[in-house]
């Protein structure tokens, strides 16, 4: 199969290869770049727990204090990943969205009400999980730890590629993302031949956008189960 992932580099590099060992034709195309905003050491033992919103708020997390001594809440199974490889040893994963992760956190017996959570996401989110669980009663610090930005342009060696594999299925993992891809994809006048692609969105309001752009074939799914859905489809893709 032909597809299309969207994440930076050094989020989906593992991804890509496994997939390529599976015989797939991968094309790379970046949505999003990501810079990080080298904040000052968090002094952990402050906290009750870490709340880790993406894989991109652990890498670029810089912390003071033992870290397998601190709960951390992360948003999906590869976030999840992350932390324990950057040392932290008491992870707990939600599903994949921040809704999810909300109400695991709200349904851990770990935490109490007035307990004090740091938050760390980057500059661009989709639900303000801090001032929701403030309502519910935590004390919680927010930390900007990263900066994305849109990816506006498409390299030559990419458009030949779209153009000679078309896409099979395309993987999209924020909405900001499906933005930016959209564009690129307009500006270079590719969506026309990508009619017949399966856009794969890790939330409804990403794939609603989708839709109300004139896709036709969007599905969704949870980070870290692309291979599933990808033996799942595989059988039932129409070849170009």
């Amino acid at each position: 199969m032909n597809i299309i992932l969207t994440r930076p580099l050094n989020d989906t590099e593992n991804l890509m290869q496994e997939l390529f060992n599976l015989g797939h034709k991968i094309i790379h195309v970046p949505t999003l770049k990501i810079t990080s905003a080298n904040l000052d050491p968090i002094d952990i033992k402050n906290y009750n727990a870490l709340v880790f919103t993406s894989s991109n708020a652990v890498k670029n997390l810089t912390v003071i204090g033992i870290k397998n001594n601190i709960n951390c809440f992360c948003v999906g199974s590869v976030t999840e990943k992350i932390a324990r490889i950057t040392g932290f040893t008491k992870t707990i994963s939600a599903s994949g969205n921040v809704n999810a992760l909300k109400n695991l956190i709200l349904n851990s017996k770990e935490l109490k009400k007035k307990d004090k959570l740091a938050y760390i996401c980057g500059d661009q989110i989709s639900l303000e999980l801090d001032k929701d669980l403030i309502k519910e009663g935590f004390i919680v610090d927010k930390f900007i730890n990263y900066f994305s930005e849109k990816i506006t342009s498409l390299n030559d060696v990419n458009i030949n590629l779209i153009k000679k594999y078309v896409p099979n299925l395309i993987f999209v993992y924020s909405l900001r993302s499906a933005e930016s891809f959209i564009n690129i994809i307009n500006n270079y006048s590719l969506a026309p031949m990508m009619t017949q692609s399966i856009v794969m969105c890790i939330s409804k309001k990403i794939k609603d956008y989708f839709l109300k752009s004139g896709w036709k074939n969007i599905q969704t799914f949870d980070p870290g189960e692309e291979i599933i859905k990808i033996e799942n489809i595989n059988g039932s893709i129409k070849k170009f």
